[in-house]
């Protein structure tokens, strides 16, 4: 759904959910400043038990000029109700009867039956989708600083500062707006009540510690999700605890914040783990966070509690794995199979077509960010079947691929982008990327996974590539330190088996 398929309302009602947030405020605000540049009569609203008291977003309202309404009753709107941050009729948020409704949102689905509907629940706040619908509408969020401002604090107040960004676009528009930080400071410095202090000593008083895999699960009191990284941060600091959850419970799910003091576990992955199937987690190696819906949990898991889960969940992930560090591990190449690489179409980049020689880059994709890459003329980018991105040297490419001259596109949620890191420039890879083919002279020993294993590789010793039932661990033929994952969707598309 675009926005400009809205345009056909003139009197228009933007809703935060009840109690909002200033991802729900900061997506509202920046829809309502839209509307009313396309001269459109707009009001932004919000309902529920009891009106804004937290002094950062009272702050906020202030500072930019943010014209938001307390309504507690309306009668039915002839025109068009759009929800923000929620969906209609959710728990959440109050209804109000309206002639159309559409919905913008970033959680798990709970609605359905609205066909001017666009929830994307992989992306980390509302603030971002909303950033992203103004782009595809030419709508420059810079030439608006207050919106711009409001924006960025929303992403940092949805993400724990940032600490539980997983999508690329959440991670493009963190670096792409330009944002007041002195209001910035001042919203920071004024996020914790002496309430919230007294719930975030409480929780602790409360924790959960399993001394055999050093992990601690607290539970907190209904707070501010901020609250939840503030106690996850003095948690994990702790000699004891390697790694920890803090969560609470909400209308709809349960909201959890995870941090991991060990390179053998990620956060990220951690958080993900606990939501498979019934949520979304994500975010960064040691501080990462999620969400569980209510109505997937109940369905999924209808006899037990939250605090069960979680403990549950965490002890079957400690027993989940393996762990292969390359150069120390000694594989059985008597259980892997010998294969070829076949010649598959797939991108490429070079770097300095990008960037001139010497400056540094940070390639981003859905996998993730490298941001430890210079450009040279030395260095190219791949760019595989599902938008990744993995460096190659100039004498590597030239060995094993063969040049086609024709651009490369790809059907995907997000196509790679590359920033300077000096200058902030970023420039999407689509304009740039040519296509290639393996030669098939690659060979590897490769299995199948049984199990979820975690591969340090040669190359990177400090984050591993995480290899899941189904997917190959791999070793190069030429160097059998060279151990690495590949995925079990991808394999059959780029190898086959051959004789010994």
């Amino acid at each position: 759904m675009r926005l400009s398929e809205l345009l056909d309302h003139d009197n228009i009602i933007i809703q935060c959910h009840n109690d909002p947030d200033a991802d729900a405020i900061a997506s509202g605000y920046a829809l309502y400043t839209w509307f009313r540049k396309m001269n459109k009569n707009v009001r932004l609203i919000y309902s529920g038990r009891s009106q804004i008291s937290k002094p950062n977003l009272i702050m906020m309202i202030k500072e930019l000029n943010i014209p938001i309404e307390y309504v507690e009753s309306m009668d039915r709107f002839d025109g068009l109700l759009i929800t923000v941050d929620c969906q209609y009729g959710a728990g959440n948020v109050k209804k109000f009867e309206a002639a159309h409704i559409a919905i913008i949102d970033h959680h798990q689905q709970e609605i359905t039956g609205i066909p001017q509907s666009d929830i994307r629940s992989f992306l980390a706040s509302c603030s971002t989708l909303v950033w992203k619908k103004l782009l595809d509408e030419g709508f420059n969020v810079n030439d608006y600083p207050h919106v711009a401002t409001a924006l960025w604090f929303g992403l940092y107040s949805d993400t724990n500062g940032f600490s539980e960004l997983n999508h690329p676009l959440d991670r493009d528009m963190r670096d792409g707006l330009i944002y007041d930080k002195a209001l910035i400071r001042r919203l920071k410095n004024s996020n914790l009540t002496l309430t919230d202090l007294e719930t975030a000593g409480m929780a602790l008083i409360r924790t959960s510690y399993n001394r055999k895999n050093r992990f601690a699960v607290i539970k907190t009191n209904p707070c501010d999700p901020n609250i939840l990284g503030y106690i996850s941060d003095m948690a994990y600091q702790v000699d004891v605890i390697d790694v920890c959850v803090v969560y609470n419970e909400i209308n709809s799910g349960i909201k959890y914040s995870v941090r991991s003091s060990t390179h053998e576990i990620m956060a990220n992955e951690l958080a993900a783990w606990i939501a498979d199937d019934i949520g979304s987690g994500g975010g960064h190696a040691e501080k990462a966070g999620g969400f569980i819906s209510y109505l997937n949990f109940e369905q999924k898991y209808p006899n037990i509690n939250a605090d069960e889960y979680l403990l549950s969940r965490m002890s079957e992930y400690f027993s989940s794995f393996d762990v292969i560090y390359a150069g120390k591990h000694e594989i059985q190449m008597s259980e892997m199979k010998r294969y070829k690489k076949l010649p598959v179409i797939c991108g490429y980049v070079r770097s300095t077509d990008v960037f001139p020689v010497g400056t540094p880059l940070l390639v981003r994709t859905l996998m993730g960010d490298y941001d430890d890459l210079v450009a040279d003329d030395g260095l190219y980018l791949m760019i595989g079947t599902k938008g990744e991105v993995s460096p190659i040297a100039k004498k590597m490419f030239e060995k094993n691929y063969k040049v086609i001259d024709e651009s490369f596109d790809l059907e995907t949620e997000y196509f790679p982008s590359v920033r300077n890191k000096v200058s902030g420039e970023s420039i999407d890879l689509r304009s740039k990327a040519r296509k290639c083919v393996s030669t098939g002279e690659g060979r590897i020993l490769a299995k199948p996974l049984s199990k979820f294993t975690k591969v340090f590789t040669i190359w990177d010793k400090d984050t591993y590539m995480l290899g899941r039932p189904g997917d190959y661990l791999a070793v190069r033929t030429e160097d059998h330190n060279d151990i690495y994952v590949i995925r079990g969707d991808i394999f059959s598309q780029i190898y086959q088996e051959i004789a010994d």
